[in-house]
């Protein structure tokens, strides 16, 4: 998994990257749904949470591991 993890810290820590970043975050983790969102919607957003939070652990994991080598 290290590579993996590397790959995603060099992907993501460049310019665009940071920036393609902070978008999913806006469009995931900052959203907030209503009291009205529909059990399928709170799915759905909690599931691309997920996925933005793996990413995101991925960038820290990669990050640390380049420095340890």
């Amino acid at each position: 998994m290290n590579n993996v993890e590397q790959i995603y810290a060099q992907t993501f820590l460049t310019a665009s990257g940071q920036k393609v970043i902070a978008h999913l975050r806006r469009i995931t983790l900052e959203r907030v749904l209503g009291p009205n969102a529909s059990d399928s919607e709170l799915r759905t957003i909690e599931g691309q949470r997920a996925l933005v939070h793996q990413i995101e652990q991925l960038i820290l994991r990669g990050k640390s591991n380049d420095k340890t080598q």
